[in-house]
């Protein structure tokens, strides 16, 4: 019979950095156009497979020298090339081993999720899509941030995820149950650009028995500025588009947002797209975001106040912040230390 540990082994072996195993009725409850089960009926298991995004291509962002590294590296290597060889390997070895596999990569999204009609009476629409924090935290692989960024003990903020649904009855790692990763410090509150996470109104929901909780996440600022920055953390954005940003993270939602989001035609996240040329190249070039933003408040203040704490495994000779953070409008900033 097939071992979990030797199922682990492989992914390793493979190119994963880390990995996690669940079980599919850990999904018991999910929303029906969120419940992977509705992929693979007779799957057993969640194979959960982490690949670490390098700290030094968050440097060039941390610097305002070399902003290509974290979307290019970071982003479309690992979603596009690394993490998909790794899938197709430890498929091929569940395969072999009599055992069936649905290889999930990080780009499914971009088919579109519940764009079509349900082929069943009471299925889902396709694409079901997964959702992949609380899939990793089902492989028990670490926990879900205020930032709603995953973190594990490992590297904190900085990996992306891959998954693989099976007929491999394997058995299931924990839920982690860990030292808490999360402080609520609230420096990605802080340090956030786009003013996109709350400090004080959050969503929780509760999975495989857990209650979990994250800050309540303003996607139409997280998309947009995630993109493109702003005018203090962009040295690429046209004065127009920065006075579309400014009244975007400071407009909230109501009528007066829903009519400039209207104006901007297909969104925020398309509107910055076509209106800024550095992110319409990224796009063309390598078909990701070009994350102007560097995940600044999510993932490098995060990073930061863990390693400060020694909250996570992976350490470094040097502390990542060196100098005071650069910002376009001023000498210093009030979030840098």
């Amino acid at each position: 019979m097939l071992r979990a540990e030797d199922v682990k082994q492989c992914a390793l072996a493979s190119g994963a950095d880390i990995v996690g195993i669940g079980d599919m009725q850990r999904f018991e409850g999910a929303p029906l156009q969120n419940d992977p089960r509705y992929i693979f009926p007779e799957a057993k298991s969640i194979i959960g497979l982490g690949f670490r995004v390098h700290r030094g291509l968050l440097r060039g962002i941390e610097e305002g020298t070399f902003f290509a590294a974290y979307p290019s590296m970071g982003y479309a290597n690992i979603n596009d090339v690394y993490a998909p060889i790794a899938l197709r390997e430890i498929g091929d070895f569940l395969e072999d081993n009599g055992y069936e596999a649905v290889l999930y990569q990080n780009t499914s999204i971009r088919m579109g999720c519940g764009v079509g009609k349900p082929v069943r009476e009471g299925y889902p629409r396709p694409d079901v899509f997964l959702h992949f924090r609380i899939a990793a935290y089902i492989c028990g692989m670490g926990e879900i941030g205020w930032s709603k960024v995953f973190l594990t003990p490992r590297f904190g903020p900085r990996q992306r995820f891959a998954f693989i649904i099976t007929d491999a009855p394997l058995e299931p790692d924990p839920i982690y149950d860990g030292e808490p990763l999360c402080d609520r410090c609230m420096r990605c509150v802080a340090e956030c650009p786009g003013n996109a996470i709350s400090a004080d109104r959050s969503v929780t929901c509760e999975i495989a028995g857990h209650r979990v909780e994250w800050g309540e996440l303003d996607e139409d600022r997280c998309a947009a500025v995630y993109q493109v920055g702003t005018r203090q953390y962009s040295p690429f954005l046209p004065d127009e588009v920065a006075d579309y940003i400014d009244t975007l993270t400071s407009e909230e939602r109501g009528e007066a947002r829903s009519e400039m989001l209207s104006y901007a035609g297909s969104g925020p996240f398309t509107y910055a797209n076509r209106n800024v040329p550095y992110s319409a190249r990224a796009w063309e070039s390598y078909h990701h975001p070009s994350a102007v933003c560097g995940s600044r408040g999510c993932m490098r203040a995060c990073m930061i106040h863990l390693e400060e704490r020694g909250a996570i495994e992976n350490t470094f000779e040097n502390r990542f912040r060196l100098r005071k953070p650069w910002r376009l409008d001023s000498e210093s900033d009030e979030g840098g230390s």
